[in-house]
């Protein structure tokens, strides 16, 4: 059984120690905050002892890996020193996204975890569903033939106005996560950016892309919208036919060109292990447990979020320089 640990004791990390704590794969042994009293409160609902230094958490208990939910600036800049800590210690890491605010920085836990023969994974929860999982076989199956133009909406109400690119990297590594799972790299990218009267970072975008197999992209994302009636939508058509997956889970359709019949699934009829948007944590960390306890490399990895990070960050530069912006600029 694997022993873990959470570094970051807020919302996201209740969460990864809920997962944990409820996983047989595993045994939540410890919890790390530099805020000692939420430390202590995550601790204590979970029968944990608590840390309130990284370095100490790794002297004081024998780990197998450790999840990293800490947040800072556009909820990723907190994130690179206790994972080279971590990944320096010999433990694997799982990372909340974004990986990190700096694209150097991720370069560098990806290649610090290659180096030392290390598993780096992200959490990229959106695509640890079964509907995903059937869309993606589609496409391995031929079923809507040649990928021809990818459609990916993300939406949430998130008033946070700490960063002018805070909506842009803090979100849309989940949404080019999933438009790269269906549809592979990412060649070029070209984008704009908005916001409402009421708004003054760059809330609202709508972000262009060219895939190296030749399919076309579009990201429509914004923090202005209530997600009553559900959070994302994705579609893929090719040449043969076109899915849709709703709402990350709930529902799946086929749309064969050469066939009046649709396919449809429901997440209530193929058991897609999620009924809520809290079950896509416990999905992607079982899997991240499984694969560990198998010595697979991990899906979902840091090299997986780093390419999808820097779609992010390519989008940020066509912006501001009002250009194209090929990948390569930026990884190589």
């Amino acid at each position: 059984m694997l022993r873990v640990a959470v570094i970051g004791c807020g919302g996201i990390g209740n969460t990864h120690a809920r997962q944990y704590a409820a996983d047989k794969l595993c045994r939540l042994v410890a919890v790390c905050d530099i805020l000692k009293e939420r430390a202590d409160a995550t601790a204590a609902r979970f029968g944990v002892k608590a840390y309130y230094d990284v370095a100490d958490l790794l002297a004081g208990e024998e780990l197998d890996a450790v999840s990293v939910a800490s947040a800072g600036v556009e909820n990723g800049g907190d994130h690179y020193t206790p994972a080279v800590q971590c990944l320096e210690a010999g433990k694997h890491v799982l990372v909340e996204k974004p990986m990190s605010n700096d694209l150097e920085k991720a370069k560098a836990m990806v290649n610090l975890a290659r180096a030392r023969g290390l598993q780096l994974g992200v959490d990229l929860n959106h695509r640890y569903v079964a509907p995903a999982a059937k869309a993606r076989a589609w496409i391995g199956e031929g079923r809507i033939g040649e990928p021809l133009l990818c459609n990916m909406e993300l939406w949430i109400g998130n008033p946070n106005e700490s960063s002018p690119w805070f909506h842009m990297r803090a979100l849309h590594s989940h949404s080019v996560d999933v438009m790269r799972y269906f549809c592979g790299d990412v060649r070029r990218v070209s984008a704009f950016l908005g916001h409402s009267s009421k708004r003054t970072i760059w809330s609202n975008c709508v972000v262009n892309m060219e895939f190296e197999n030749g399919c076309l992209g579009c990201l429509f994302g914004s923090y202005e919208a209530a997600p009553r009636h559900g959070i994302e939508r994705c579609e893929v058509l090719g040449t043969r036919g076109r899915f849709v997956l709703d709402n990350v889970f709930e529902d799946l359709q086929l749309f064969p060109h050469d066939s009046d019949e649709t396919l449809r699934h429901r997440w209530t009829m193929m058991g897609s292990g999620a009924h809520s948007f809290e079950d896509t944590f416990k999905n992607r960390l079982h899997a991240w447990l499984d694969e560990l306890q198998r010595g697979e490399t991990v899906s979902g990895s840091g090299e997986e979020a780093l390419r999808a990070m820097a779609v992010v960050e390519a989008a940020i530069l066509s912006f501001r320089e009002r250009r194209w912006v090929e990948i390569s600029e930026l990884l190589g």
